[in-house]
């Protein structure tokens, strides 16, 4: 697979500014809307499209017109960062002139992360209240040029945005994907390419998946045997790794630019074998188990009981939470087969206080409300459809109580379920997830008599027990964490699966442009070749 890394691009930028000068680049005739992307392509889909009026032409005069504000020139030196190889066009960042592409800080109703963009004739106008508005309405000019625009070699052009205006804002503020880096162990540059990848349709958290029975992934200097010992193997018995804080530092930073929030989860009181095996103490017995590389779940459990349990939680928290800028640390819950409903109780009532004094939201998977979630907790649900009424309840009161949703069932939009039998890779204990299937579905009337106001959004979770290599992530995201994208950010009323396929299939050619390999879906009508 071709390893694609927008980060690197402005190395060689200055290399294509030469071909700017060709005279066959982009040349066309006079514009004409045929030639554009339709204003209504866009995935996720807008919330407001008003065709009309002449397209957007870029050429080589093309300048990108931002705020002297710092992000907003941060912003257009990504744009052009994106446009520049492709066009061959020098596009230059400056904060004068008129026409061209503008990026445009303003009071209006845009809310944190809306914003609106006008194409004509003359330029186009991407507007925001905020830096995270002015980013995402950026992505949306990137889907209105032709896929040939995320290539990075110069390409022919022309590069038309189609008349009009897009009013956009999202449905919910939490748009996000996890990615379990425990089973197998994924590098920076790897989990910064996915990145990439989630922020081109508007996703807002990247979950980590820091701990697990197999791997501990986050250096800790307090606990440093947690990450040198539990951090060293993986699923299958590979030689694992983890995080130093400075990686992980830079990935906190490389989301941020991206407007992506790091939301780091240490798994507690459960999947917890790497964290025992590294200190014997943990454990009731005082015996430390050997490191595991199995893939069963529900064996293993931190020591209710033991005080040293309780400094170890303080510690890693304290230290987690110093590292990630962000309002939320996921602390697990989930599987806790070993641990007594009294335990388990007993855990997170002396756990959750711990994530509130160092600064943070406490995120827990559903079973977080077998216990007493804390006021402004959040409970993500993984049940299936066919999870028991009772479960669900147990949920729902607790959303009723004022615990907000965060939604991931498991046969919708777990990126790791086979898409069919035929699948080679991810596993099926939730069914087959085909993309139809994680597609179609309302996050705000899913679970039985839980407030739509409790639901705080969608998360579509990647889990790693056979996903070892970066093609692995692509394959079994895309094309389905486009829909988990749409579910969290587009309105309900443009939720359509005969409208949305049509849609999906024009990401192809961007997909294979960016050098994503995805599954070809044959419920999906993919462009010929």
């Amino acid at each position: 697979m071709r390893q694609h890394h927008r980060t690197t691009r402005l190395l060689g930028s200055l290399l294509l500014v030469a071909a700017a000068g060709v005279s066959a680049v982009g040349a066309t005739p006079t514009p004409s809307a045929q030639n554009a992307v339709p204003l209504d392509r866009i995935v996720p889909a807008p919330a407001s499209v008003a065709p009309g009026g002449s397209p957007y032409r870029l050429t080589r005069d093309t300048h990108i017109r931002v705020d002297d504000s710092r992000e907003a020139r941060r912003i257009g030196a990504y744009l052009a960062d994106v446009l520049r190889p492709s066009t061959g066009y020098r596009l230059p960042v400056t904060t004068h002139g008129k026409g061209g592409i503008r990026l445009r800080l303003a009071k209006g109703p845009f809310g944190a992360e809306g914003y609106r963009l006008d194409s004509g004739g003359k330029g186009v106008t991407i507007t925001a209240a905020k830096p995270a508005g002015l980013f995402h309405g950026v992505q949306t000019l990137r889907q209105l040029l032709p896929a040939a625009v995320e290539k990075d070699s110069v390409q022919p052009g022309p590069w038309l945005v189609e008349g009009g205006t897009i009013k956009d804002s999202p449905r919910y503020g939490w748009r996000g994907a996890m990615l379990d880096v425990s089973r197998h162990f994924f590098t920076v540059d790897q989990v910064k390419r996915y990145i990439d990848q989630l922020a081109l349709y508007k996703v807002n958290k990247l979950h980590l998946h820091l701990s697990d029975d197999q791997g501990w992934r986050i250096a800790i200097d307090s606990w440093p045997r947690l990450a040198t010992y539990g951090g060293s193997t993986q699923v299958g018995g590979g030689p694992g790794g983890y995080y130093t804080k400075a990686d992980y530092q830079e990935i906190v930073g490389h989301a941020a630019s991206r407007y992506l929030e790091v939301v780091p989860e240490i798994d507690m009181p459960g999947h917890t074998n790497a964290a025992l095996a590294s200190y014997a103490d943990l454990t009731c017995d005082g015996v430390a188990p050997p490191l595991y590389t199995g893939t069963e779940v529900g064996f293993s459990s931190l020591c209710v009981e033991k005080e040293i349990t309780y400094d170890f939680v303080d510690d890693v928290v304290r230290e987690l939470a110093a590292l990630t800028p962000g309002r939320y640390l996921h602390i697990g819950g989930d599987e806790a087969h070993s641990t007594s409903h009294e335990d388990y109780v007993t855990f997170m009532d002396r756990v959750q206080p711990i994530v509130a004094e160092y600064g943070k939201t406490v995120v827990g998977w559903h079973q977080l409300t077998g216990a007493t979630p804390a006021k402004g907790a959040l409970a993500q649900y993984w049940g299936l459809d066919s999870t028991s009424a009772a479960e669900k309840a147990q949920v729902a009161k607790a959303a009723q109580n004022g615990t907000g949703l965060i939604l991931s069932p498991a046969d919708r939009i777990y990126l790791d379920m086979k898409y069919d039998a035929n699948t080679p890779l991810g596993l099926s204990w939730a069914g087959y997830v085909d993309v139809k299937r994680s597609y179609d579905w309302d996050p705000g009337s899913y679970l039985p008599g839980a407030p739509p106001e409790a639901v705080r959004g969608v998360e579509a979770p990647l889990w790693t027990e056979t996903i070892v290599t970066g093609a692995d992530i692509e394959y079994m995201a895309f094309p389905r964490l486009a829909g988990a994208a749409e579910l969290g950010w587009s309105p309900a009323a443009t939720h359509d699966w005969d409208g949305y396929k049509v849609r999906l299939a024009a990401q192809g050619p961007r997909w294979d442009a960016l050098g994503i390999g995805y599954y070809r879906s044959p419920q999906v009508p993919w462009p010929a070749g």
